[in-house]
């Protein structure tokens, strides 16, 4: 007698489910090994069946499972065979190997706990937006049971960890050398990577600066892990990972995006999108002093000169530190209108903005823009004239204290956010807001 031949189970194809997809961000393609998923416009996969192998990976991720397992003509009949046959059916490698190493995986993430956040400095005087990402670490490492920690890198730049600890870090990773007194981007990341690998971090947040986004990059690049740009929004899901929301497909979608398979997550938040934490002098922490060997000779790039670019006047100004706001998209027409908007942003004590489409049409200079691709802003009070409401503005204005939107269109997305919404021709209601504000003030004045 001879032994039944053990064949494998055809593994079949993965597929959409038609209508159940939620254009999360491209899970499914991101964590797809074998490049079989392309995703159209709408965000939705795009499967090549040639490519598929079967191994599941893109459904486990989906988190509304939208995807399923099919099986081609050709695999139909293979089944179909062996059970005519008898056949003793033995499971696929491929299935044997991914719970392997997924148990690789799962013991490999283990290792890394802690949330770091860069701060960043220029000079010795630190960026805002890193004591901003201490505000919502310090809600990350809450809900992860873990240390809070700040990354100070720089010469003489240890009282930056004193202050990071009155902002909440518990723990500050210091590298102080004067290799470190001009930021450059091969040691700053060779810095951070030498503290990654041996201490091992499982979220790093850094500012969406200049600085920060350059050096983000080259950190991901070089630890091999996902980096999320321009996040809007963190927080940690039920199995603990870090989702990271950010606008999508042109700002069109919010997409919420995971790093499952690789450590540290990392994420870079612009300035003035988490709020601001409350600063307490008396709390402390403990420094870890640490350092590379690195020498000026060991850098190729150097820096000869410093040239300061802040420009005098008006739009030197950086909006994104105003209180008040009054900014003017499409609907104020033309250039020279904008001259209404700056006289009530001077008799409110305010700066003047603008959307993406004034901009465009060389109304107001770029370092005015307010949105996705311009300045994110939290003033108290943010007013719109003339401005519709896309999401890639809305995404960098609507956390400001105060929304007052004009616009004559009554179905127009801006008031779906604004606090108060005033439906009219801005050029009768901007003027007749200045005139209300000199009367306020000129009784305020006789009172006196």
């Amino acid at each position: 007698m001879h032994e039944k031949t053990k064949l494998k189970k055809p593994l079949g194809k993965a597929r959409l489910i038609p209508g159940k997809c939620i254009a999360c961000g491209a899970r499914c393609q991101s964590d797809c090994r074998f490049q079989a998923i392309d995703m159209n416009e709408d965000g939705a996969p795009i499967i090549d069946i040639d490519k598929c192998t079967g191994c599941r990976r893109c459904l486990k991720v989906c988190p509304v499972e939208a995807l399923e397992i099919f099986f081609t003509p050709e695999q139909q009949e293979i089944l179909n065979r062996l059970a005519q046959e008898g056949t003793d059916i033995v499971a696929p490698d491929s299935e044997e190997e991914t719970s392997d190493e997924e148990a690789r995986i799962a013991s490999k993430l283990k290792q890394y706990k802690g949330v770091w956040i860069f701060v960043e400095q220029t000079d010795g005087k630190p960026a805002t937006v890193s004591w901003e990402l201490l505000g919502i670490g310090a809600d990350l490492a809450k809900k992860l049971d873990v240390e809070l920690c700040s990354i100070v890198i720089g010469d003489k730049v240890e009282n930056l960890c004193h202050e990071s600890f009155s902002y909440g870090a518990t723990k500050s990773y210091l590298i102080d050398d004067p290799v470190f007194h001009h930021y450059r981007t091969e040691p700053y990341y060779k810095a951070i990577c030498h503290l990654t690998d041996k201490y091992k971090p499982e979220i790093v947040l850094v500012g969406a600066t200049g600085l920060g986004r350059d050096l983000a990059g080259s950190v991901a690049t070089e630890l091999k892990t996902g980096l999320t740009a321009d996040c809007t929004g963190l927080s940690i899901d039920e199995k603990n990972f870090l989702l990271q929301t950010r606008p999508a497909f042109g700002g069109n979608i919010m997409a919420t995006i995971l790093t499952e398979r690789t450590r540290p997550q990392m994420s870079t938040v612009r300035p003035h999108v988490m709020c601001m934490p409350e600063k307490d002098v008396s709390r402390e922490g403990t420094i870890v002093r640490e350092s590379i060997p690195l020498t000026e000779d060991d850098i190729a790039v150097k820096v000869l000169e410093v040239i300061d670019d802040h420009r005098a006047g008006a739009d030197a100004i950086d909006i994104s530190a105003a209180d008040i706001i009054v900014s003017g998209g499409r609907g104020m027409l033309a250039k020279e209108n904008f001259r209404l908007l700056r006289e009530l942003a001077d008799e409110l004590g305010g700066v003047v903005g603008s959307s993406r489409s004034a901009v465009d049409a060389g109304w107001m200079p770029p370092e005015r823009q307010v949105g996705q691709t311009g300045k994110t802003v939290r003033p108290k009070v943010y007013i719109a004239c003339g401005i519709s409401g896309a999401i890639q503005h809305l995404v960098g204005m609507q956390d400001s204290d105060v929304i007052i939107a004009i616009n004559r269109d009554n179905q127009a997305p801006i008031f779906e956010v604004a606090t108060y919404g005033i439906v009219g021709d801005l050029f009768q209601v901007v003027p007749a807001i200045i005139n209300r504000v000199r009367e306020l003030r000129t009784s305020k004045t006789n009172q006196c």
